[in-house]
């Protein structure tokens, strides 16, 4: 009889236990630790990204200071990858990510949202010679054209699910990805809007942002947050002021340049 209840337990435990990445009390945590730990994949201009000196930088970035200054705390920033994002927060390596993040359903799953501080949709970009070429997805997606995506996040995961013909390259590192169109060594890329504005920015005359009708989709990108009611509160009340006092646009604009 006492192995049968222990056992009964033990599965109505089993039954009820809340995964470790469930709701808790992330900011009441946060404020005791003085610590907001930021994970970021430091591999997205303008948002988060690795200066010349190896230092992360970006607009995002900035933010996570101001947030972490806001809640009476310092950041502490702590690698992530586009691949890892979702478990490296069920991990609870951070408590929050930024520098780009899509509001999608897998990531809502497991962590809070903050207010969107960007609204954006997929576009291409290739060689300026080539940019008249790619504006439809039926015109990329043919045997010839050769579409290159980082991996892990939404535009692989877009790639994957648009292109049918055309050959699908990953290269490994986002930060050089541009580089592979420039060398002729991939055609197109499909990639968040700012993003391709920044590179045709930085690649003047070699990399253009291609004159599509509309964006290929629509999405928003937010702060992604450990469940906490109070922490999502919290981190709502300061973007919503940061957007209409400007303080966001102010961070993004010095990063575009």
């Amino acid at each position: 009889m006492r192995v049968f209840l222990t056992r009964l337990l033990v599965a109505a435990a089993a039954l009820t236990a809340v995964p470790a990445w469930a709701a808790d009390d992330a900011l009441q945590g946060i404020r005791q630790a003085g610590i907001l730990r930021v994970g970021t994949t430091g591999d997205y201009k303008p948002f988060s990204y690795k200066g010349d000196d190896g230092a992360l930088v970006g607009a995002d970035v900035e933010m996570a200071k101001e947030l972490a200054t806001a809640l009476g705390v310092r950041a502490e920033f702590v690698p992530t990858t586009w691949k890892t994002l979702i478990e490296d927060l069920k991990a609870d390596k951070f408590d929050v990510a930024l520098g780009g993040i899509t509001v999608n359903p897998d990531r809502a799953a497991v962590g809070d949202f903050s207010v969107p501080n960007v609204t954006d949709g997929k576009r291409p970009i290739a060689r300026c010679a080539d940019k008249e070429k790619f504006t439809t997805v039926e015109a990329i997606d043919q045997p010839t054209t050769r579409v290159v995506v980082n991996p892990g996040g939404t535009n692989e995961k877009f790639a994957r699910a648009s292109f049918t013909k055309a050959p699908i390259e990953v290269w490994p590192d986002n930060r050089t990805i541009f580089a592979q169109i420039a060398a002729n060594k991939a055609d197109v890329m499909v990639t968040d809007g700012v993003e391709a504005d920044l590179q045709a920015k930085l690649n003047p005359g070699v990399l253009c942002a291609v004159p599509v009708a509309t964006p290929f989709t629509h999405f928003e990108n937010a702060y992604l947050l450990r469940k906490d009611p109070a922490l999502k509160q919290a981190v709502d009340q300061w973007m919503t002021a940061a957007l209409s006092n400007g303080l966001w646009k102010a961070k993004l604009d010095a990063a575009m340049r």
